[in-house]
């Protein structure tokens, strides 16, 4: 059943992808301010010096599950990714696109050993830490009854033991970013998983490594335009 109030902008979201589809010089992001996936296509597009048309699909609206949208994807997620007759869902393979259809500058680095290095690092992020704290998984657990302090006990957990697997990785490499002096794939998926931490006030004292990053992170115009409060739909 839609939700009060949104009927009118869920429309208005089917039309524009309509309308993108026809327009193949026309790229469009799905996303939501604070959408951690979405977030880290934003800091690509941003490290390519790419420009991408903007739709929101408002997630605490529930928009994400109306017809409009699973029209458009039938996962009901963002980030998603349309340009003309061609779309693609997860940020990492829109990444990876971007990465490889405009690789300078490049976001992997070219020793096999050394991407799957970077490649685990942001893996380690978008599959062992974000699934279990993504929307959906916490309104489930409040439908089991679960309150929301239990729910944010929950998320600072994953994160905390996450990042422990990441820190001790990230203590062999150098710095300041994940893979050296350069942002790379580990970094766009670490820095929006650090702005979920602080929502969940999880103690990054222990965590050096990722701090250098964050630090490193914002001194960049790519990570600083792609934060959720500076988004046209950020409350």
């Amino acid at each position: 059943m839609p939700i009060a109030g949104t009927v009118s902008r869920s429309a208005s979201i089917r039309t524009g992808h309509d309308a993108a589809m026809k327009d193949a010089d026309v790229a469009v992001l799905y996303g939501y301010f604070r959408s951690t996936a979405a977030y880290r296509v934003r800091i690509a597009l941003g490290l390519k010096g790419l420009r991408a048309e903007q739709k929101f699909v408002h997630l605490r609206k529930g928009e994400q599950t109306q017809a409009a949208f699973r029209w458009i994807n039938p996962a009901g997620l963002v980030p998603y990714w349309v340009e003309g007759d061609f779309s693609l869902a997860q940020s990492l393979a829109i990444i990876e696109y971007l990465d490889e259809t405009h690789p300078e500058p490049p976001l992997l680095p070219r020793n096999p050993r050394d991407r799957a290095i970077v490649r685990e690092i942001a893996l380690a992020v978008c599959c062992d830490i974000h699934p279990i704290g993504n929307l959906r998984v916490l309104n489930r657990l409040t439908e089991l009854g679960i309150d929301d302090a239990a729910r944010a006990q929950w998320s600072k957990h994953w994160i905390e033991t996450g990042f422990e697997a990441i820190e001790a990785r990230l203590a062999q490499l150098p710095g300041p970013f994940a893979f050296g002096a350069q942002p790379t794939l580990a970094d766009i998926c670490i820095v929006p998983q650090v702005f979920n931490a602080h929502r969940f006030d999880v103690d990054l004292a222990p965590f050096e490594r990722i701090r250098q990053i964050e630090a490193a992170a914002f001194n960049v115009e790519a990570f600083v335009a792609a934060e959720p409060g500076r988004q046209p739909d950020a409350e």
